[in-house]
């Protein structure tokens, strides 16, 4: 049997942080939050599990992930955010790997939920993401905020029956400020990257993503909750880019 470790990274997530727990912990050998000093009663919650709870100044999704995986005591990992839970299939599923563990890494499929509605379509289902590795071949990378794990070439991936539940957003407005934080971490991004946009460009992304998320990729179906994720999607573009075009001319 292979043992693992669930590494979860928080900061206030006193909300969802006892649902990720609840879901890990059947799979769990070892389960390290790392938290970024919350204020809220993340720490307490936490003090309720058998939990290694380590304290880390937030330097970025990407670093602080990372960091989180260097704590783990074994050399597997499920990493996850606080605000993820595992459904009962994919329980299952990562137990069936740790009695036989035969690839590197595996994806699994996340649904994610927004204001109580789960989305299947629009861009956000199968939102497949690799979350179950071994750390020697993997670690976080791609760009923040939207980290992604990064293998090792010639690893052998797999992909795991089950759901990672999503829960992004109670309200439109918790949303909307999410949004906020992360666009301005995208544009910074970018800009470090010396990557440059237009005016016209800005409003074209925009439209696109509105088009590509409700008519190609059948947002429309999810209803209003639908149409509301693929507006959300417009603005997230428009907001990225809009920024990044304010540090062009600042510079």
């Amino acid at each position: 049997m292979t043992l693992l470790s669930a590494v979860i990274i928080t900061f206030n997530e006193e909300r969802n942080i006892l649902n990720c727990l609840e879901s890990v912990k059947p799979v769990a050998d070892e389960i390290v939050v790392v938290d970024s000093f919350s204020t809220d009663e993340t720490k307490a919650i936490c003090s309720r599990y058998n939990v290694r709870f380590v304290e880390h100044t937030f330097e970025g999704y990407i670093e602080q992930k990372n960091f989180a995986l260097s704590q783990a005591s074994h050399t597997h990992v499920l990493s996850l955010d606080a605000d993820e839970c595992l459904s009962p299939e994919l329980q299952l599923s990562v137990l069936g790997v740790k009695s036989n563990w035969q690839k590197h890494g595996y994806f699994m499929n996340r649904l994610n939920n927004f204001c109580g509605k789960w989305i299947r379509h629009g861009g956000w289902y199968p939102d497949r993401k690799l979350r179950l590795f071994d750390r020697r071949r993997g670690q976080w990378g791609g760009n923040n905020p939207h980290d992604r794990v990064t293998m090792a070439p010639q690893s052998s991936i797999g992909f795991l029956h089950g759901n990672l539940l999503h829960y992004s957003a109670e309200t439109e407005q918790q949303y909307l400020k999410k949004m906020e934080r992360y666009t301005q971490i995208a544009a910074e991004a970018l800009f470090l990257q010396k990557k440059s946009t237009h005016l016209v460009a800005v409003y074209a992304k925009t439209a696109v993503a509105f088009i590509r998320n409700y008519f190609l990729l059948l947002g429309f179906l999810d209803g209003h909750a639908g149409i509301q994720v693929c507006l959300m999607a417009a603005r997230y573009n428009y907001l990225k880019y809009s920024k990044l075009l304010t540090l062009q001319r600042k510079k």
